[in-house]
């Protein structure tokens, strides 16, 4: 039977903060949806959370373990490398581990991914009816690099790397046909890689970012304040590519 989602999470040393109840309560009530957990590597017990989890839900959770941390880029293309071997599912996603996205956020942008649009993306842009909780510097870098990425890309983008993206299948297929580049800014090779298969008049047919309802910056973030200053060299090694 064909499934309508499965989500990739990419998972480094998230034994002691992984939501399990929150995956537990989701995929009780969702049979249609699977998760693919990724552990990146982790010098902790996030095997073993993993393993139990997949205990609970043997149909709906599969878990790839690596042996060396290869980065949330490489995790990502693994996981979905694997899915995509099966073709069980419609469509396919990536999520944070935090879950600083909701499953249920996830599942609900994922509705949008029909007829011409093959990628839906989350926003977490601020507005009077949803709740977006940032770092004040957090927002504030995010804002000066968004804009930086938008540029590059000649797309008006508000929110290119926030962590939940779904993907029709087999355009996923065409997306992730190889590695990444940036351990971090993969997103940013995501849209190349859309914009080199739809062409850029037609990329905006494809594509959906969808405000979110709520989102929450989490206290131990996997990605530091101080990469702020050396993404600049990814963003022009991303740019040199997929622009030669």
């Amino acid at each position: 039977m064909q499934k309508d989602l499965a989500i990739v999470i990419p998972c480094y040393n998230e034994a002691d903060r992984l939501p399990v109840s929150q995956f537990e309560n989701f995929l009780s009530l969702q049979p249609k949806v699977s998760v693919f957990f990724v552990n990146d590597g982790s010098k902790d017990k996030t095997d073993g959370v993993l393993f139990a989890l997949k205990n609970k839900f043997p149909v709906q959770i599969e878990v790839d373990s690596m042996a060396q941390n290869g980065g949330k880029a490489n995790a990502i293309y693994t996981g979905f490398r694997q899915l995509l071997k099966h073709k069980n599912f419609k469509k396919v996603a990536y999520l944070d581990a935090d879950l600083a996205t909701s499953l249920e956020e996830c599942l609900r942008l994922s509705e949008q991914v029909k007829e011409k649009v093959v990628l839906a993306f989350g926003s977490r842009i601020l507005k009077l009816d949803n709740h977006i909780k940032r770092k004040w510097y957090r927002f504030i870098l995010g804002r000066v690099v968004a804009t930086a990425i938008s540029n590059v890309l000649n797309l008006s983008i508000y929110d290119s790397q926030c962590g939940c993206k779904i993907f029709e299948a087999q355009t996923a297929e065409k997306i992730f046909d190889q590695p990444f580049i940036s351990k971090w800014l993969f997103d940013v090779e995501i849209f190349f890689r859309m914009i080199s298969l739809f062409g850029r008049s037609e990329i905006q047919n494809h594509l959906r970012e969808i405000p979110l309802r709520a989102w929450v910056d989490t206290p131990d973030s996997r990605v530091s304040p101080i990469y702020f200053f050396t993404l600049w060299w990814d963003l022009f090694k991303i740019s040199k590519k997929y622009k030669s």
